[in-house]
């Protein structure tokens, strides 16, 4: 069989072929399917290895004072002779994996031959084809995990155990230094737990990393922002508990610890860093500085690893094996996400060269995997980037206007219903100018609605200085393109969902923004602005744990004729409305959404579109078709930490929270779906200079998920939403 070793003396790495290990009794033997690479404590090991030999005894004191011991015990020769002969020998790598159970040894009686299970430790679960693992050092992997997720149950059951060690509790506030793999574990634990977390790093992609598994905020080291986000979290006590999960022979993480962290604060130790604590900070704090010992209790006892003897659950709650069978169910019942730490998985024949990459830096990763032989390559799962918000310099200040002068491009039954109503005579607002495409029905709006100018000519809107905002409330087909033109022209923009139909055209919108720097842009997600869902969120309160979202939406079926149905030129119909749904998501959730997975019945008019958001939050919307007329068409339930928000309609809303409940306390005359209030939003603040009602990220951000599920439709497969770099 092969195995990745190495000479710890020369540093070189190898892929070799040895024995297969035999079954021995208390064990099973396992055929790995993935092992993971440990970015931290392995290439620490890999690179110790090509030090000097004055390196690695500055590397490991505690190594050197074991010889000097043996020194004076045995002597120099005998000691020089067995120090090299330890040096110059084959060691291996690997302690975390997932396989399938090949031979059971006697006095096996949990797992069968073919069973897959999760593998931990650094003699048993190696980087090899083969392993003999003892009772106590794996478990099962629930139904339905894939193996690659199951490997990477040590390093969880390492991150479990320090977050066991903090004594977390629900509400408190942690900071988790360095965010490599164990912190990156660390804070979706946390977030799990209920603990508001922020994290440092100084490599700025592992802190978005982390700000989308769920931390609050994330920053360099140095940044004044870390400490600021402490202090707001906590009312500037400090943070409940620090977690050092970084390593190198730098003091900074544990000073950093002292002063961020509240008085009588814990400290938790998971990694392997500089531990020199400054005495007048601690003792003036009086922090409670704590050790995890990697993967739980048993670990580096001989009777528990190798003979099997397991520690009474009512003495030991969580020993290491109880700790890795947790850590697999918290992945399978989706409360840790691992796939996104996922950077690079690689052949085991590439072992090697894998290592090489990673050592010199050609390849950066948080979590690398070896697929074994035998193990189909995955197929990527497919991305659909969420195009970067930049900004060009931007305009001169924009004063203070008594009143906004509006044009709109396209003035249909939406405009004539739903927005110009909310404008027309309200003070503050001057309708400037009307756009059409054909004469007759720009004099019928300038005639119904006061328009001062009626034309079919575009250029004679964007080019008049006098006109503030431009409405573009025209076929989907047009939104991206008009919108682009009236951001070049300097023109606020008001645009009707779409915003784009295609992801060229959302990148040639933000594109526009880049150039002009203008980005006064609002897209008319209204239902985030209804009274009654504003309401019902603040009844609602602040959440600290992963949310539920549910939406039907009853849209019935379209009249004959409608051009909704002209897919081939105005995209399709959730692509044109889902965004409404997305947003209102969004705004319930307090986040954007980093994943989409859609199904659709035969024919596709109805769809199932889940949304992934950081955290582990999730929200499910039902678009169906097919629903009776008379059903509401929109129903909304929201549940999280205990408490449960539900809209009916946008005319009956009602929070529960288990000791009581509330309900709105009148039905409105009509459903008020926000139009209103987001009109008088966008006006203010294209009259007072003020910044947009929605931030620009978030909408495209809504615009990127909704044309997802056009992707994942074609997949079959869920879309990463991947932010661009």
């Amino acid at each position: 069989m092969k195995q990745v070793v190495q000479n710890y003396r020369s540093g070189e790495l190898a892929l070799l072929d040895v024995p297969a290990p035999g079954c021995k009794p208390g064990g099973v033997l396992v055929r790995s399917a993935y092992s993971l690479i440990s970015t931290g404590t392995e290439l620490m090991k890999v690179s110790e290895a090509g030090l000097s030999m004055v390196g690695k005894a500055r590397s490991r004191p505690d190594q050197v004072a074991k010889v000097v011991q043996s020194v004076a015990t045995n002597g120099v020769p005998a000691t020089y002779r067995k120090v090299m002969g330890k040096l110059d020998s084959w060691t291996p790598l690997g302690y975390s994996l997932c396989g399938v159970v090949e031979q059971v040894g006697d006095g096996i009686d949990d797992v069968s031959v073919g069973d897959v299970v999760a593998c931990a430790g650094n003699e048993h679960a190696l980087h090899a084809e083969l392993n003999w693992v003892p009772k106590n050092l794996y478990t099962r992997v629930p139904d339905g995990l894939a193996p690659r997720h199951a490997a990477f149950g040590t390093v969880g059951s390492i991150a479990l155990q320090g977050v066991r060690r903090g004594e977390s509790q629900l509400g408190e506030v942690a900071l988790v230094i360095g965010l490599g793999l164990i912190g990156q574990l660390v804070v979706q634990l946390l977030t799990a737990s209920g603990v508001r977390v922020v994290g440092v790093d100084p490599d700025p992609a592992r802190c978005e990393l982390a700000e989308r598994m769920g931390a609050v905020a994330c920053g360099d080291p140095g940044s004044p922002a870390v400490a600021a986000s402490v202090a707001e979290l906590t009312g500037g006590h400090g943070a409940d508990q620090v977690y050092l999960a970084a390593g190198g022979t730098g003091n900074e993480p544990v000073e950093l610890a002292a002063r961020l962290s509240r008085d009588r604060g814990r400290v938790v130790d998971i990694g392997k860093c500089s531990l020199d604590l400054p005495w007048n900070a601690y003792y003036e704090k009086e922090l409670d500085v704590r050790f995890s010992r990697s993967y739980g209790p048993g670990r580096y006892d001989p009777e528990y690893e190798l003979e099997g003897r397991d520690y009474p659950i009512g003495y030991v709650r969580w020993t290491e094996r109880r700790n890795l069978a947790c850590f697999l169910d918290l992945v399978a019942r989706g409360r840790v996400d691992v796939e996104p730490l996922v950077s690079h998985t690689a052949d085991f024949d590439d072992a090697v060269e894998t290592y090489r990459s990673l050592e010199d830096g050609c390849l950066k990763a948080v979590a690398v995997l070896f697929r074994y032989a035998g193990q189909a390559p995955e197929t990527a799962a497919p991305e659909v980037t969420v195009p970067a918000v930049r900004r060009g310099p931007a305009p001169s200040a924009r004063p203070r206007k008594a009143s906004v002068r509006l044009a709109f491009v396209g003035a249909g039954n939406y405009a004539s219903s739903m927005l110009l109503p909310h404008l027309t005579g309200r003070d503050g607002v001057e309708l400037s100018t009307v756009v059409t495409t054909t004469a007759l029905s720009a004099a019928n709006a300038k005639r119904k609605f006061g328009f001062t100018e009626a034309t079919t000519e575009l250029d004679a809107a964007l080019e008049d200085p006098s006109i503030d905002a431009v409405f573009v409330v025209t076929r989907h087909s047009s939104h991206a393109e008009l919108t682009r033109r009236a951001l070049l022209a300097g023109k606020a923009v008001f645009v009707e969902k779409p915003l784009a139909l295609t992801e060229d055209e959302l990148a040639g919108v933000l594109a526009a923004v880049e150039e002009s720097g203008n980005d006064r842009l609002q897209v008319g997600f209204n239902r985030r602005f209804a009274p009654l869902l504003q309401e019902a969120r603040q009844r609602f309160g602040d959440r600290t744990g992963p949310a539920n979202l549910r939406y039907l939406v009853n849209a019935g079926r379209l009249e004959h004729g409608s051009w909704y149905l002209q897919q081939a030129s105005q995209g399709s119909r959730f692509a044109g409305e889902g965004g409404h749904f997305i947003d209102t998501a969004s705004r319930l959730l307090d986040a954007d959404p980093v994943s989409v997975y859609a199904v659709a019945t035969p024919g596709g008019e109805d769809l199932q579109v889940v949304l992934g958001y950081p955290g582990g939050s999730t929200a499910t919307v039902s678009y169906l078709t097919n629903g009776p007329a008379g059903f509401p068409k929109e129903t909304l339930d929201l549940v999280a930490d205990g408490r449960a928000l539900r809209l009916d309609d946008f005319v009956r809303a009602s929070v529960y929270d288990g000791r009581r409940r509330w309900v709105s306390s009148r039905l409105p005359k009509a459903r008020d779906k926000g139009q209103a209030a987001q009109l008088a939003a966008f006006v203010r603040a294209v009259r007072t200079g003020g910044p947009m009602p929605v931030p620009l990220e978030s909408l495209a951000a809504t615009t990127a998920a909704t044309l997802a599920v056009r992707t994942g439709l074609a997949s079959g497969t869920p879309v990463t939403l991947a932010a661009a770099r």
